[in-house]
């Protein structure tokens, strides 16, 4: 038998909620032995069974993978994995023309708390933010083996990256399955070369999909900015919308590396297309161009609840500058990555650097993260992508 958890009198509710995360300060008493990354059981003050799930040892003590107290780790894998590319299927991602990359798990968004898979045309990388998602990895490649069948060449995880405290331990990035492949992804009939070995997260922003093909039909005849560029993914989109010119900035030399590689292979030349190893505050408070658009997609300013006063700062600070460095007419794809920064207060951050820069601005869009990284409805923290389009007179 598994160990149980019995919680607190009263601090079941969450879960009868269907929300899946159960926080140490909730938690009764353990019944039985219990290590990072064990799978238990979770009953109420009345032991009643509530679910089954990872347990941590951080502040949140269990992620529940499972209501049926039958599942082993193996079926949980196969049926949840299954079903988020069935969902995907459905909605015409998998096959869709012109695309051979998505986010085939998005964590709790399909029902499994602490693990993210990316599918790059054969390669799929996971990345597990918790020891019971990493001790499951075996199980998750046989899962994805009986979806994929030849069609996958190889898996990599790549969670030293994201696992922490006693989970890191000795972790490195390894090959379960396979040897490297070709790395040159299609997205909307544009080629990107991938490095999801070295490169950010699983090595390119697949959240930013609808938004690029949104910011591509925008761009004809404009002069554009693309800051924090990253693969440079915003930047070929807004060259194949039509763009007359297109500045890329990004502090790291890698990115910088990476961009132009991603340009070149799409054929666009540097008559068309600059790119600046800098910071971005530090080249839009030299730069005299007014850009007609521009693009601010900067990493997350603050992952933890302490932190975000100053990432709000240095929000207001970076959108400031931007509004007063924008054409008349011109428009602002902003974004925040930062969860715990949500919608309300990224709005209202946007607004106050409106008013610091002294220039009258208009919500054109409210923008998001796409559908293969869908919100469980009883987990809104899972809706972490915040972004507005503004006209700014």
């Amino acid at each position: 038998m598994r160990t149980k958890i019995i919680l607190k009198s009263g601090k079941d509710e969450s879960l009868r909620r269907f929300h899946p995360w159960v926080f140490s300060g909730a938690i009764k008493k353990i019944q039985g032995p219990v290590s990072d990354g064990d799978l238990v059981d979770v009953y109420d003050n009345h032991d009643e069974y509530l679910g089954s799930g990872h347990y941590g040892t951080g502040s949140i003590a269990v992620r529940v993978i499972s209501t049926d107290p039958a599942d082993d780790v193996r079926l949980i894998m196969k049926r949840r994995i299954q079903s988020a590319y069935d969902c995907r299927e459905k909605l015409g991602i998998t096959k869709a023309a012109g695309r051979d990359a998505y986010r085939l798990v998005f964590a709790e968004g399909d029902g499994l708390p602490g693990l993210v898979i990316d599918w790059y045309k054969g390669t799929a990388v996971l990345q597990a933010h918790s020891a019971g998602m990493y001790r499951s990895r075996d199980e998750i490649v046989a899962a994805l083996r009986d979806i994929y069948g030849e069609s996958l060449k190889a898996v990599y995880d790549k969670s030293a990256e994201t696992l922490s405290g006693a989970a890191k331990g000795s972790v490195t990035n390894a090959y379960l399955l396979g040897v490297k492949q070709d790395a040159l992804i299609n997205e909307q009939d544009s080629l990107f070369r991938v490095n999801w070995e070295d490169g950010q997260k699983t090595g390119f922003f697949l959240d930013q999909y609808d938004n690029r093909r949104m910011l591509q039909s925008y761009a004809h005849g404009r002069k554009v900015l693309n800051a924090f560029c990253y693969t440079g993914a915003f930047s070929v989109a807004a060259l194949r919308g039509g763009a007359s010119l297109v500045h890329s900035v990004d502090s790291s030399a890698r990115a910088i590396d990476l961009c132009r590689e991603n340009l070149l292979l799409n054929g666009y030349s540097a008559d068309e297309h600059q790119c600046f190893t800098t910071e971005t505050m530090k080249f839009l408070e030299k730069q005299e161009t007014l850009y007609d658009l521009m693009v601010l997609d900067p990493p997350a300013f603050a992952k933890h609840l302490d932190a975000r006063h100053h990432a709000v700062q240095g929000y207001k600070r970076l959108n400031a500058e931007a509004i007063r460095k924008v054409a008349p007419g011109g428009l602002i794809f902003t974004f925040s990555c930062s969860q715990v920064v949500d919608r309300r207060l990224f709005n209202a951050t946007v607004m106050s650097a409106a008013i610091v820069a002294g220039r009258r601005v208009r919500i054109i869009h409210q923008l998001s993260q796409p559908a293969d990284h869908p919100v469980n409805a009883f987990h809104p923290e899972g809706e972490y992508l915040k972004g507005l389009v503004l006209f700014v007179e």
